[in-house]
């Protein structure tokens, strides 16, 4: 039993690893002094690419953290 959640949480690992690696940065979202850019592409923002890997990524993190917390009681 340990060792399958040990697997599924390596699994996590990597997933996470690469769904942050793949998202883009968010070098215009830093707009604190001059305002932010309310345009088009900000206001569809939630059903970009983008949002569905930090959507993702807040899932399989707090799959991971689970997991950890369950492998420390083990």
């Amino acid at each position: 039993m340990q060792l399958a959640i040990t697997i599924v949480q390596l699994l996590c690992c990597l997933a996470i690893v690469v769904i942050v690696a793949t998202q883009s940065g968010d070098v215009e979202g830093i707009n604190v002094i001059t305002g932010g850019n309310d345009n088009f592409m900000s206001k569809s923002k939630s059903r970009s690419l983008d949002a569905k890997l930090t959507k993702a990524t807040k899932w399989v993190a707090l799959v991971f953290v689970v997991l950890t917390v369950v492998l420390n009681c083990i």
